[in-house]
């Protein structure tokens, strides 16, 4: 079977993005250009940034038609994580609250790309 290795999101500027998620992981991006830039994750997986405007076949999903989740380890992470990004100006679609799933909020990138963050366990 194939390694999993990206995640790609089609974003309207590559390094607008890479910027942005570079910031909010704290991780600086591997590759820029105009058309495409990467961005580390854990595990040696890469969030992949590619121009709407040049991706082949193009995209049928408009932005916030998936997820990108991110894992935390503590409930009060969640809440703790909110509030930095409200004060860094993210726009939240989802303030915190506890779901079936856990605890979780949701933020939007610059294209409106969802990012979940969420400690798993029950309500």
């Amino acid at each position: 079977m194939p390694d999993f290795g990206f995640v790609l999101l089609y974003v309207d500027d590559p390094l607008r993005s890479a910027a942005f998620y570079a910031d909010l992981l704290g991780r600086p991006p591997l590759e820029t250009s105009p058309t495409f830039a990467m961005v580390p994750l854990k595990d040696g997986a890469m969030l992949g940034l590619w121009s709407k405007h040049t991706v082949e076949p193009r995209p049928a999903a408009a932005p916030g038609a998936a997820e990108i989740a991110l894992t935390v380890a503590q409930k009060q992470e969640v809440d703790a994580l909110h509030v930095v990004w409200k004060q860094q100006n993210l726009r939240i679609a989802q303030t915190p609250v506890d779901m079936d799933f856990g605890r979780t909020f949701v933020a939007l990138d610059p294209d409106g790309h969802r990012i979940r963050v969420f400690c798993p366990g029950g309500p």
